[in-house]
């Protein structure tokens, strides 16, 4: 297949881009840190440095390609509000970083996507969509917005045959989840998190979630009264 893998210098995305590289597949792993797309080349990927928040580079970009079989839209960031000062710059920021940049990359790929005979476009979401959880505002809105998107992509390209596939992981350890400050649950490699999400995908499946033992959970507490979820959610708060 040929793989386009966003957010691939670090992370969930490097690990998905080395594996698929690993099973012989042609990988383009995107991503703005030079250091890491050299170090990426260098196994043999093939590499782009492109800002996904800048739509005309973006498009340019994937205009090089002929066809695409699989795009994985892994490329965000993570924020936390700390009230009492509410940051709206703070919201700004990640809404562009992990919807806005999603959005131009959608439209850059699925031209390519839909010159292929098995295209499937998958997004990387979060489990923290499932809940409202404490200062997860900026971050839990925009895996929302991912998810009401990409559930609804799904809908729309239903009659083009092209698979679309929702990506929820829960913790998974990262130079961005080390950044953390609070508890994480059954938290998993990234090695782990690749392996879950390569068979989910080869399966087709519409949602791909893990650790189940943790995104299960959250689905569940999904389904408890507003009132009482805010109730034990704020025990959650320092």
């Amino acid at each position: 297949m040929k793989i386009v893998i966003t957010g691939a210098t670090s992370g969930i995305g490097r690990q998905l881009a080395m594996d698929y590289h690993a099973e012989g597949h042609e990988v383009y792993a995107l991503g703005r840190n030079e250091q890491a797309l050299e170090e990426l080349r260098s196994h043999g990927l093939s590499t782009g440095k492109v800002d996904l928040t800048d739509k005309e580079a973006t498009l340019v970009w994937f205009s090089t390609l002929e066809s695409v079989d699989l795009a994985i839209l892994n490329a965000g960031t993570c924020e936390y509000v700390d009230l009492p000062q509410f940051d709206s710059s703070l919201i700004q920021r990640v809404m562009r970083s992990n919807v806005e940049s999603m959005a131009i990359s959608i439209e850059a790929v699925l031209p390519l996507l839909r010159k292929s005979a098995t295209g499937h476009l998958a997004a990387v979401g979060s489990s923290a969509a499932y809940v409202p959880l404490p200062r997860a505002e900026a971050y839990g809105a925009s895996k929302a917005a991912i998810a009401y998107m990409i559930n609804t992509l799904r809908i729309d390209l239903h009659q083009e045959n092209i698979t679309v596939s929702l990506i929820c992981p829960g913790f998974v350890k990262t130079p961005l989840t080390d950044l953390n400050d609070f508890p994480m649950p059954f938290r998993i490699s990234v090695e782990q998190a690749s392996n879950y999400i390569r068979n989910g995908l080869s399966k087709k499946r519409a949602e791909v979630h893990f650790p189940k033992r943790f995104t299960v959970l959250l689905k569940l507490l999904a389904l408890l009264p507003s009132p009482l979820w805010t109730k034990i959610g704020s025990k959650m708060v320092k």
